[in-house]
């Protein structure tokens, strides 16, 4: 009697030629005329009438407060999304509790939610004639058509992007190094520091730099709690706007650039961690030392 291996084999699935041919040239024209085209014409119109305009615009006094306020309310946003996406994730993951299901469900509604709306729930809740908004008045405290108006708005924007990233990663890890370090005698705190955190760092690094990059751009719950107060409350996409509103094209392009500079050396630090994630994912070939 013949012993067969019921062993499964791993079948590779080799395309023809032409469908790989066809598959990539359908990626690469999707991808050059909705990415690279735009993103080309950008700096062209940015530079096209001289590095001397271009330098004149992104130095202007309005442009540089615009870049100090989107700077600003990115410093605050993503350390305070931060430590609010490792304490929900820890509690989401490690914990069972009732009500669970329900801070998933709102973490992930702003995105469900317009950021038009977030702002307009802003505007509700602080403006002057919000529900708090005699109260805020009363004290002499700004916030709708101010600085923490847009602190705000772009906190509400940014939430899910580092809870959501390490929410899974904490799940597949599990608890038992965790449980070890405390039946060992470790206190919580040193557990996390010497156990938690270095399990998630590289997705706690991948969260905040998707986090920043949202904070960046902000566009929309932002424009509705700021006011559009040139050198106060404008944020430089905000500035583009107007800008390109005033037919200041070549200002608004050159602003425009910096918003892109911008995505491109975030997009360049997520493709080395994403990189180096799978690098420690990758099982060490024999003889290959960690």
């Amino acid at each position: 009697m013949n012993d067969f291996s019921r062993q499964p084999t791993a079948v590779t699935v080799i395309e023809p030629p032409l469908v790989r041919i066809l598959l990539l040239g359908v990626a690469l024209a999707f991808l050059s005329l909705f990415l690279v085209v735009p993103l080309a014409a950008v700096f062209y119109e940015a530079l096209r009438k001289g590095i001397g305009v271009y330098w004149a615009a992104i130095t202007d006094p309005y442009a540089l407060d615009a870049i100090r306020l989107t700077l600003l309310s990115a410093a605050f946003a993503v350390p305070l999304n931060m430590l609010f996406g490792v304490a929900a994730a820890w509690a989401i993951a490690r914990f069972e509790f009732r009500g669970k299901s329900v801070l998933v469900t709102l973490i992930d509604l702003p995105f469900a939610v317009s950021p038009i709306i977030a702002g307009l729930i802003y505007v509700l809740l602080f403006g002057g004639q919000g529900w708090l908004g005699p109260w805020l008045v009363e004290r002499d405290i700004k916030i709708i058509f101010a600085v923490p108006g847009i602190v705000l708005a772009t906190i509400f924007v940014t939430v899910p992007f580092i809870a959501r990233e390490l929410i899974p990663l904490m799940q597949a890890q599990g608890s038992e190094e965790e449980e070890a370090a405390l039946v060992l005698g470790a206190s919580g705190w040193v557990t996390f520091w010497r156990i938690t955190l270095p399990n998630i760092k590289w997705g706690l690094l991948y969260g905040v730099v998707l986090c920043t990059a949202r904070a960046l751009g902000e566009f929309g719950a932002v424009s509705v709690v700021s006011g559009h107060i040139r050198g106060l409350t404008n944020t430089l996409p905000l500035h583009v706007e107007i800008l390109y509103n005033e037919y200041q094209f070549a200002a608004a392009f050159a602003c425009a650039s910096l918003l892109t500079l911008f995505a491109l050396v975030i997009l360049a630090i997520k493709t080395l961690i994403e990189h180096h994630t799978l690098q420690k994912r990758r099982p060490s070939a024999p003889g290959e030392t960690a």
